[in-house]
């Protein structure tokens, strides 16, 4: 019979890079920074690791995370699921240590876009399924996505860009606070609805940054895990959703929610033992690809109902000091976006924060934390979501 995997594995240390425009660094420099952080932070030699997942778009096989490592003929695996890539690898790695095969292993995911000269408006392919799929590029479609929930939910074009300008206001303000984020400026209100345009109604404050950065996690049993520190924090839920691809095809599809986010955080919350997510989840960080996105995840994974986000956005429900913090790092928006190690850095954040290390943007006694990735476009993604505690 199939057992949870609450509570079985910890993660005793963690490392992560600054996000940014990282010129001076290779992908090499910066695996190796974020992976001794992460030996350092659990008291930990770097051969005691004995194997090791690494999340990332680039490379070929392990040989990536191996060689900058100088992990001699140890087992290194390489994970790539899309902008879920960072937390599948998390995932298997813990799996790893679950199964009993390994003690101590590491997870690492990083990613070197800006030597790629990746600006983030690529063009979409068919859905593999069919082929068939319209191009299209990631603010065209979450646009759409912006749109319709706008004629859904009867908001004016005012009142909606309003709504999701309130997104990266908040966004940026945690920005600001980290000093690992990419971008560490506080925006207005006003400077948001006024920005230019990239896909309507999304304007250059509505998008995420195009980042490079590391982020990496050492994961041990969980009933040796205070042999390393006093303060292990515990996997909870492990879930990735993958769905068919069929939602440009579908007249079904209504284009204002993500299924895969909604039955990922059901299976999550189902895992970890969460009756009320609203109330049981401490701080999320989520992805925030665009203003909409995190509008949506909000709701899909029933923090706000349906169709209600706005009242919680203008509550402050999800600031530093509302009830639910979301983004308490600065999120996609303003930490970056290395695909490959967007979640786990958005665990990073999640381990300080559920240690009280996060400094001046340290939430209140929080007790669980949630992580959400997703990867694709509306319609055709792969989300994954995990849960992690005191």
């Amino acid at each position: 019979m199939a057992e949870s995997i609450k509570n079985k594995v910890a993660i005793v240390g963690m490392g992560c890079t600054k996000f940014g425009e990282l010129w001076d660094k290779s992908a090499s420099d910066m695996i190796v920074e974020a992976a001794y952080e992460a030996y350092a932070d659990a008291g930990i030699e770097p051969n005691d690791v004995q194997a090791a997942w690494v999340g990332t778009l680039e490379g070929i096989t392990g040989q990536c995370l191996s060689a900058p490592l100088k992990m001699q003929y140890k087992a290194v695996t390489r994970v790539e699921n899309a902008c879920a890539t960072g937390s599948d690898a998390l995932r298997n790695a813990c799996y790893g240590v679950a199964a009993g095969v390994y003690d101590i292993v590491l997870a690492l995911g990083y990613e070197k876009l800006k030597d790629s000269g990746f600006s983030g408006l690529g063009m979409g392919g068919g859905i593999i399924t069919t082929g068939v799929a319209p191009m299209t590029t990631a603010p065209g479609m979450f646009a759409m996505m912006a749109t319709k929930y706008f004629a859904r939910y009867g908001l004016s074009p005012e009142e909606g860009k309003r709504m999701l300008a309130l997104i990266p206001v908040r966004s940026h303000h945690n920005g600001s606070l980290n000093p690992k984020a990419h971008y560490q400026r506080e925006v207005t209100i006003e400077q948001v609805l006024r920005a230019p345009i990239v896909a309507w109604p999304l304007g250059v404050f509505d998008c995420c940054g195009v980042s490079d950065g590391a982020a990496a996690a050492i994961v041990v049993r969980a009933e040796d895990a205070k042999k390393f520190r006093e303060d292990p924090v515990y996997i909870k839920a492990l879930q990735i959703c993958v769905g068919p691809g069929e939602g440009q095809l579908s007249t079904v599809y209504d284009y204002t929610h993500v299924e895969e986010t909604y039955r990922a955080g059901l299976a999550a919350y189902a895992e970890a033992g969460i009756a009320d997510p609203r109330k049981e989840i401490s701080m999320a960080e989520v992805h925030d690809c665009f203003s909409i996105t995190e509008a949506t995840i909000m709701e899909d994974l029933q923090f706000s109902p349906r169709g209600r986000v706005k009242e919680d956005l203008e509550a402050g429900t999800f600031t530093l000091e509302g009830d639910l913090p979301i983004q308490p790092d600065g999120g996609l928006k303003c930490f970056g976006h290395p695909i490959g190690a967007s979640g786990l850095r958005m665990m990073y954040e999640m381990y300080l924060q559920l240690q009280g290390r996060a400094g001046p943007r340290q939430i209140k006694n929080p007790q669980l934390g949630l992580t959400h990735n997703m990867g694709g476009q509306p319609g055709a993604c792969t989300v994954s979501c995990l849960i992690v505690g005191l």
